[in-house]
């Protein structure tokens, strides 16, 4: 069992950053694969960027590339998502999902691969 604990959202302004983490419980936080997720206002959610269980093989979505930068540190048990230069389209509420995998060179984008998830931290761009 893997327990996620989201933090880090806020309101901000367009243009500007902020840095979600999440941090795991237990000991198999090395053996996951983590991905980020969101889900705006009447739409499904989303994949935004995955990391793989060492940290050397990351994806991001398209509308994300650039501007936002997943990265893990297994010694913390925790993800973290970099967002930079938001837009107010980057409103949504931002998820933290992990899976347990043997594989350790592969990440996971589809959301129906993840069996773990927390429980949401709200962000919200204004123009």
């Amino acid at each position: 069992q893997v327990q996620l604990v989201e933090s880090g959202g806020g309101l901000v302004q367009a243009g500007d950053s902020l840095r979600l983490s999440c941090a795991a419980s237990g000991r198999t936080f090395s053996s996951c694969a983590m991905g980020w997720f969101r889900q705006a206002p009447g739409k499904e959610r989303e994949f935004v960027a995955a990391v793989n269980r060492i940290g050397g093989n990351t994806g991001h979505a398209d509308s994300v590339k650039g501007r936002f930068t997943i990265s893990r540190d297994n010694a913390k048990n925790t993800v973290y998502l970099q967002m930079n230069s938001l837009k107010p389209e980057d409103t949504a509420v931002y998820y933290c999902a992990a899976v347990l995998t043997a594989n350790s060179g592969r990440y996971y984008s589809n959301l129906n691969e993840y069996p773990y998830w927390g429980q949401g931290t709200q962000v919200t761009v204004s123009s």
